[in-house]
């Protein structure tokens, strides 16, 4: 493709060249008339001076031949001399003969016609050669005509030097001027086409191209523009990417699930959260029709009103999604551009599954409290009646009731206890008394509390330790209480004849301890919520051993207090391993 330089240039040059052919031509033309005019002269003036000296002589008979052969000679022309008829007289010269019979015919046509125009001299000549002629009188009367003759060719050697002198001279201007033209169109032409390269780069969005400014005319004010254009443009783009890295951070970051849909129903956006929510690849959803690829009814649905009303819609679903069930709150929002342009539809999901999770627990917890509360206060109430209408006259019945009223306060005690236990746990503020302490001392101490009641069930208790001292920091009166619920809990659910077995491990930053029982063990579906408030593995047996349902709450809550961790693991009817890791040093 050529360049716009290379097409000025070339329109130029052919410019040029049209005018100096033009002069050429003219000039030659010019050239070759002042040749012959100048001839012309030449011949006349030859021709007076040898009709002049034929009349001095006495006229064309008595002209000395060796005089005018000689004026032939000196002035190389051909001079022919005849009579009123035309006979020739004196012919000598240099036409040769090739052109001698031409010039003879000339010569009789001239003298026909100087008869009938009586004409005195003039000028003629054909594509070979040029004359003049000119009457010869002598005292008023015509004696006859002199004719001189030349050769062109001798004119057009002299002119045609002189036609090749003027061009080369002009051929010399030319490529002067090629080369002028030629510098000042690559002068001026340059900061046009370094403009136009990057106005190109422009174009296709590289926006660090500039170009060279290097005078104050014209190119340089749009080179300067130019210039000036590209960092207002990359300072666009450069503020147009930083605000769609931050929006897009701010997509990719957000909590809730996000899917735009556009005009015409197909998926054009989703980010991360919604595809951690719903474990979905963007492959699969990107630019394909909504109806195609969402899986859950409620969701087209829901997009379909949202289509049809152009209203915002706020609505609460529960999706499965593998193999569980989440509740979403799903707000789905119309796009409208300017001028009430429809442009299509956001949905935002916000995963409140443990949200509900949390509500129902905050439920349950209020039934099971009242429920808890119900019962030993009913049993009070119903025993103080019954004792009030008669009964404490009987001894007996008196002193069983009382005593059935005394447990029942220790059990509304023990779960007030707890729930204020529970309460402060939680709380805040709630610090840890520290301490360094040997985890072996504390377990023995336990293990001497509830040797009794392990006993009374035919239970066995064996502790293995392989050293006599593992120190550790921690609230020795906490601990206590973790080891207290767990050996506990242990005793309740063992039948009689079982076995408990606890076991210390230490690690070089951390120490293990298990209480391993061969109680009815757990089921794997229920492990999950044994932590929570109230909830029994079996009601009836929790329930008659004393416990509040609490207690598995309570250790939960104090072993994260010491930055520890607690795991179950538990096959039913086998029993069930508590395993407790606790850190040597606080962390904090």
């Amino acid at each position: 493709m050529r360049t716009f330089k290379s097409k000025l240039l070339s329109s130029l040059l052919f410019i040029i060249f049209i005018v100096f052919l033009l002069i050429s031509l003219i000039l030659g033309q010019l050239n070759k008339k002042s040749y012959l005019k100048s001839y012309d002269e030449r011949l006349k003036r030859e021709s007076i001076l040898v009709a002049k000296e034929i009349e001095d002589s006495g006229g064309i008979y008595a002209v000395d031949d060796s005089k005018i052969k000689r004026y032939s000679e000196m002035l190389n022309l051909q001079i022919t001399i005849t009579d009123n008829n035309g006979k020739i007289l004196f012919d000598e010269g240099e036409l040769g003969e090739s052109l001698h019979d031409a010039h003879l015919d000339k010569i009789e046509s001239t003298i026909i016609k100087g008869k009938e125009k009586d004409k005195k001299a003039g000028i003629g000549g054909n594509a070979d050669f040029h004359y003049y002629s000119m009457k010869l009188s002598l005292v008023n009367q015509t004696q006859g005509y002199l004719f001189i003759s030349l050769k062109l060719a001798d004119i057009q050697d002299a002119y045609q030097q002189i036609n090749w002198i003027v061009s080369l001279s002009l051929a010399a201007a030319f490529c002067l001027l090629a080369l002028i033209g030629f510098k000042l169109i690559y002068r001026y032409t340059r900061p046009i086409e370094s403009a136009t390269k990057v106005a190109v780069e422009l174009v296709n969005g590289n926006y660090h191209a500039r170009t060279y400014e290097d005078r104050v005319n014209e190119a340089g004010a749009l080179s300067s523009s130019i210039n000036t254009l590209a960092k207002n443009m990359q300072d666009m783009v450069k503020a147009q990417e930083i605000q769609q890295d931050r929006l897009g951070t701010l997509i990719e970051s957000i909590g809730s699930g996000l899917l735009l849909i556009d005009s015409r129903g197909y998926i054009n956006l989703m980010n991360k959260a919604y595809k951690d929510l719903f474990t979905v690849h963007s492959a699969d959803y990107l630019y394909k029709l909504y109806y195609k690829v969402l899986e859950h009814r409620e969701l087209t649905d829901l997009v379909e009103e949202i289509f049809m009303t152009e209203h915002k819609v706020v609505r609460q679903l529960v999706l499965q999604v593998n193999e569980d069930k989440k509740s979403f709150q799903v707000y789905g929002v119309p796009i409208i551009g300017a001028n009430d342009v429809w442009m299509g539809i956001l949905l935002v999901f916000h995963d409140i599954t443990e949200l509900k999770k949390l509500e129902q627990i905050r439920k349950d917890f209020v039934a099971n409290v009242s429920h808890e509360l119900k019962t030993p206060i009913t049993s009070i109430k119903g025993f103080s009646e019954t004792l009030l209408d008669g009964a404490m006259e009987n001894k007996e019945t008196l002193a069983e009731f009382l005593r059935i009223i005394l447990k029942e306060s220790d059990r509304l005690q023990q779960l007030i206890q707890d729930l204020l236990d529970l309460s402060k746990l939680e709380q805040h503020g709630f610090a840890l008394v520290r301490e360094r302490l040997n985890i072996l001392d504390i377990l023995g101490e336990v293990i001497k509390i509830l040797l009794n009641k392990a006993e009374t069930k035919e239970v066995e208790i064996s502790f293995k330790q392989e050293q006599d001292s593992i120190w550790i920091e921690g609230d020795r009166g906490r601990l206590t209480q973790v080891f207290l619920n767990l050996i506990s809990n242990a005793i309740s659910y063992t039948p009689n004849g079982g076995k408990i077995t606890v076991s210390v491990l230490e690690r070089s930053k951390d120490v293990i301890i298990n209480v391993e029982d061969t109680g009815i063990g757990i089921e794997k579906s229920e492990i999950p919520r044994i932590f929570e408030r109230f909830y029994r593995v079996d009601k009836a047996r929790s329930r008659n051993s004393g416990g509040t349902g609490l207690g598995l709450a309570i250790v939960k809550h104090l072993i994260e207090l010491h930055k520890g961790a607690i795991k179950v693991d538990s096959e039913l009817g086998k029993g069930t391993t508590f395993q407790i890791k606790l850190k040597k040093d606080f962390p904090f």
